[in-house]
């Protein structure tokens, strides 16, 4: 018989969907019995790849979203599933990752009245009034399957939503009556489903915006997330050519401009300073970005002219956002670029003089950068710092090859400053606030770009976050192997920042206590090698890290995943100023002063 759920599973066939990342349960025998079907008849449907996370699929949907810009499907189990996904529909929502999530739900009826009624006691204990609404706050769009006669459109409509801008997650719900009941083929067009199409600017905008920056003594461009289209990287290159505007990462989780390039100025996290290039400058064009800068620590002058280029450039499910800006601007960066740059090369003529003495600036700012961070690189005691660690997988990596995750956390602006990539598609951050997203997506990333090596860089709360056992189960079985190097610094450091940054003099601080150690350390490669036959490799001294670093990516290019535990200080200097986890004996052992 053809059901509701066989129809499904043939609409996201249809689409384009290639992968299922699912996490089955008993409101699934319509799904299971299809694909069953489906395999005996040699029938193409998208390869399932079992779970046993809610977590580790979700964020393994949205690394294969983030690789291709397509998205996968995500099956999980009535609401207690919907649950489980947890901080990963924040990560998914947040990095406006387009996919779609479909969850059971408990049977409607409970005497044999249809087929699927009810006949197992969880089958109450999981019926819960709302269940969408569990996850609505995160979601563009959000419906249940009542009928088997449209349930393709209202799939088709999903992803038509989810893939349109601003991208992100939609949600559809079935319950096992409606998904087991018999429904009629539907044959739909897919060309008449496609998203909406790239947003450009009026031509008024597009004139003002050039005459300002062509204005500007000292123009700058920030960006986070521009590298989500390789094309638009081109396009921001070109501009940057031929106007010398200099270009600062804020939080980049997309490799969004060659770190090579004379006019990058680095990348900024948390930093406490204010940057002295976004001070000075007198416009500053935001492309891309949630958050350019943050304003109690580091922000432009009043009298900088600011633009504001994004699909949703009010950030509407912000409850508290605002930046004050002459112009914002709903557009896809892309198009916008490309519009920008044409604009200017056939209506207006531009001051060499003025474009070379900038250029010969910043290129001069860039060059000093690079070399105070080979500084940082070549510290002479033997402690490994997030910077060292860093200039090492840069070294070892063939960059046209790989694929780099960074979910440092506290290590994210060390890392995102010290890989220094120049290749687009190469560099993915999680683009939001959950941890655990590195394992996953790693697994997913492998997935959609086989050819590539991916490395993922994670601490170690973001390793443990990542259900690791699962991960690694998954990366085994589905031949889909990573390296991961974890920057150990024992604990959660953010939490130990953040408290610093409101009570700097604070109790926490006197009874050196903040509550985030991980001593006694866990044997965190261990775990993945008991859950997927990962390789695992310690690292304490320099002397052993290169050599493990290359024995880790031999093991992955041979076909094993492998797992490096790097051993990075709790407390280690940095321009005279201490960063630690913080415990008495280390900061005497450095003889520093409490």
């Amino acid at each position: 018989m053809y059901t509701t759920g066989a129809a499904f599973l043939e609409a996201l066939q249809e689409a384009g969907v290639s992968y299922i990342f699912a996490n089955l349960g008993s409101d699934h025998p319509a799904i299971i019995e299809s694909l069953a079907k489906a395999k005996k008849e040699k029938k193409a449907l998208p390869t399932v790849i079992t779970c046993p996370h809610e977590f580790a699929a979700l964020s393994a949907a949205h690394g294969y979203a983030q690789a291709t810009g397509e998205p996968q499907a995500v099956l999980v189990h009535v609401e207690c599933g919907t649950q489980n996904l947890g901080g990963a529909i924040h990560n998914a929502s947040r990095s406006r990752v387009p996919v779609l999530i479909f969850a059971g739900a408990s049977p409607y009826t409970q005497e044999g009245e249809l087929t699927g009624s009810r006949n197992e006691f969880i089958h109450w204990i999981q019926d819960v009034p709302d269940q969408r609404g569990i996850i609505r706050g995160y979601t563009k769009y959000d419906n249940e399957i009542r009928s088997g006669s449209n349930v393709k459109q209202l799939v088709y409509r999903a992803l038509q939503i989810a893939k349109s801008d601003p991208t992100g997650p939609v949600y559809l719900m079935g319950p096992r009556e409606v998904m087991e009941e018999e429904a009629k083929p539907v044959t739909l067009s897919p060309e008449l489903w496609e998203p909406i199409s790239p947003g450009a600017i009026a031509p008024n905008q597009l004139g003002e915006l050039t005459s300002d920056i062509l204005r500007a003594e000292k123009p700058l461009i920030i960006t986070s997330y521009l590298g989500r289209n390789s094309e638009a990287v081109k396009e921001l290159v070109r501009l940057c050519d031929k106007t010398a505007i200099p270009v600062i990462e804020s939080i980049p989780h997309q490799m969004n401009f060659p770190a090579d390039h004379p006019m990058h100025l680095g990348s900024q996290w948390n930093t406490a300073e204010q940057n002295e290039h976004l001070a000075e400058a007198d416009f500053i064009l935001v492309i891309d970005s949630d958050v350019p800068w943050i304003q109690m620590k580091n922000k432009p002058s009043e009298k900088a002219v600011v633009y504001y280029l994004d699909v949703d450039p009010l950030k509407e499910e912000m409850p508290l956002w605002y930046i004050p800006s002459k112009r914002f601007l709903k557009a896809d960066s892309y198009t916008v670029l490309s519009q920008l740059n044409q604009f200017i090369d056939e209506n207006c003529t531009l001051n060499k003089t003025i474009i070379n003495e900038r250029w010969k600036k910043y290129s001069s700012i860039h060059q000093r950068m690079v070399e105070e961070k080979r500084k940082l690189e070549q510290a002479e005691s033997d402690m490994i710092t997030p910077e060292y660690l860093t200039a090492c997988v840069r070294d070892v990596i063939d960059e046209e090859e790989t694929i780099i995750l960074n979910e440092g956390i506290t290590s994210y602006g060390a890392i995102s400053n010290h890989i220094e990539l120049n290749t687009p598609g190469s560099y993915y951050g999680s683009g939001a606030g959950s941890l655990g997203w590195n394992g996953g997506a790693a697994v997913g990333m492998k997935l959609a770009k086989p050819e590539k090596t991916v490395v993922s860089l994670t601490g170690d709360g973001s390793y443990l976050f990542s259900v690791p056992s699962s991960v690694h189960w998954m990366s085994k079985r589905y031949h889909a192997p990573f390296l991961t190097v974890i920057y150990n610094n024992s604990g959660w450091k953010a939490p130990r920042m953040s408290t610093l940054g409101v009570h700097p003099r604070g109790i926490a601080n006197e009874m050196e206590d903040f509550f985030v150690h991980f001593d006694p350390s866990a044997d965190l490669a261990s775990i993945a090698e008991a859950a997927g036959n990962a390789k695992p490799l310690n690292v304490d001294s320099k002397s052993e890290l290169k050599t493990a670093l290359r024995k880790g990516l031999n093991t992955v290019k041979e076909g094993r995943s492998a797992v490096i535990n790097v051993s990075i200080p709790h407390v280690y200097l940095k321009d005279e100023t201490i960063y630690s986890m913080s415990i008495k004996d280390n900061i005497a052992e450095m003889g520093v002063e409490k």
